[in-house]
């Protein structure tokens, strides 16, 4: 027998895959709930393998499950947008993606050319937050968070594992100071992240005793432009650093990196399911571009 599964049956799975729930999934596809239940049954009779796990309100992926759901939805995406693209309108779907402001201007928006580029159907009108807590999540398509994952507006996953690091101007060190040398550098403290010097100072066992702050900024852009201008020292996401290094700013990383607990993650957006094959493209794409280490094979 073929292993070929229907289109019906593999947009079913996928949009189980989403929400987690066969009420919802039915709901999105305007079908009842019996019916896209058959659906999965019979790609999983096909595949010859579960790809939920069922039990009383609850549905989760299986390992098989959760392998397959990323190769599917990257794959309905590209047939949705190819398919507009050759016989649909000439209009552009646009996602509004909401991103935290140092994540978008330090790493993310120099890469969204290149979305661009592979998905021209698709058009990105990227708004920006300082903090996340302070953004509704209404009319948005995608919405980026960095932080713990302790918030309680919606589902979220993990697309990323942080690092941080000391930075400095790229004239000043001809070697990376020591770390008692680095406590007594000019710092400069970040609003939201001042815990940083601390988590720095703490991975190598020194007690961090704060001096006195040269500056003090309520975002990374702004701490990555002092530190350039040789204002003083800052500790920031390992990303942020080298996507800077990379654009050709007056920083270099003057210590070693450590883990944080900290990461980025995808909250669903709360706009109408129009979009849905392009958010699907653009997520999947998101992911590759952060990238798990853990992944990775870093």
């Amino acid at each position: 027998m073929s292993k070929s599964p229907n289109l019906v049956w593999l947009r079913s799975f996928d949009c189980a895959a989403r929400h987690m729930s066969f009420t919802a999934a039915a709901e999105e596809l305007g079908i009842t709930q019996t019916a896209l239940s058959l659906h999965v049954r019979s790609l999983e009779a096909q595949l010859g393998c579960p790809l939920f796990f069922r039990a009383a309100r609850n549905l989760s992926l299986t390992e098989v499950g959760q392998a397959y759901a990323f190769s599917v939805r990257r794959a309905l995406g590209d047939i949705d947008l190819s398919t507009a693209s050759l016989f649909g309108s000439s209009q552009k779907h646009e996602l509004v993606v909401r991103v935290p402001i140092s994540t978008a201007s330090l790493f993310l928006a120099g890469r969204l050319p290149e979305f661009s580029r592979t998905h021209p159907g698709v058009s990105i009108r990227l708004v920006s937050n300082i903090w996340a807590e302070s953004a509704g999540r209404e009319n948005v398509d995608v919405e980026l968070r960095l932080g713990n994952g302790e918030w309680n507006d919606g589902p979220f996953s993990k697309i990323s594992d942080e690092r941080i690091v000391p930075v400095a101007a790229r004239s000043r060190e001809r070697k990376w100071p020591s770390t008692e040398e680095l406590l007594v550098k000019p710092q400069i403290q970040i609003l939201g992240f001042q815990d940083m010097w601390h988590r720095y100072f703490s991975a190598f066992g020194t007690e961090y005793s704060p001096a006195a702050s040269a500056f003090t900024v309520d975002t990374t852009i702004a701490a990555v432009d002092i530190v350039a201008e040789g204002g003083g020292y800052a500790v920031i996401l390992e990303r942020f650093a080298r996507t800077a290094i990379e654009a050709g700013r007056s920083i270099a990383i003057v210590g070693d990196a450590i883990p944080i607990e900290q990461s980025h993650f995808l909250v669903d957006g709360q706009r109408s399911n129009a979009n849905s094959a392009a958010k699907q493209m653009f997520e999947t794409w998101l992911k590759q571009v952060f990238c798990l280490r853990r992944a990775c094979g870093q």
